[in-house]
């Protein structure tokens, strides 16, 4: 370990222990700053390559054909793969805001042909907001 770091001290170079689970630890010699700058880059490439975690959303309509609801859930499958999390939000527009039974019936009518399709969990239940009703879920 002294030879070492004499050698790096003759060169004006930092010893930097790279790992301390072996015996004898392993060292470089090298410069500090280089060091840090490379394990930041390290750590920030590796950053740019996990994917997911981000809040998505599907907005239904009160109207919507069922059709349109297997459309949007394929959409919501896609996202749940990837590992985001779901917003689902149902606007209501007017007298639709008189009707929240029916607004229900049409989120859980998705959901239903949503779990066909890929297993999730709820992390807010179905919520009344002015606006209309949200819900947010993810993978299981």
């Amino acid at each position: 370990m002294e030879e070492a770091l004499q050698k790096a001290q003759e060169r004006n170079l930092d010893l930097i222990q790279v790992t301390s689970k072996v015996e004898p630890p392993v060292c470089k010699i090298m410069d500090y700053g280089k060091f840090l700058y490379q394990q930041k880059k390290r750590e920030k490439e590796s950053a740019k390559k996990q994917k997911g975690g981000e809040l998505k959303g599907i907005r239904l309509g009160f109207n919507m054909a069922q059709h349109d609801l297997e459309v949007k859930a394929r959409q919501a499958e896609k996202f749940l793969k990837e590992g985001n999390k779901v917003k689902i939000e149902l606007r209501l527009r007017g007298r639709e805001k008189a009707l929240g039974d029916h607004a229900r019936e049409k989120i859980n009518t998705f959901l239903e042909i949503l779990q066909k399709l890929i297993p999730y969990k709820a992390e807010r239940e179905i919520k009344r907001e002015p606006r209309g009703f949200t819900m947010i879920i993810s993978k299981e």
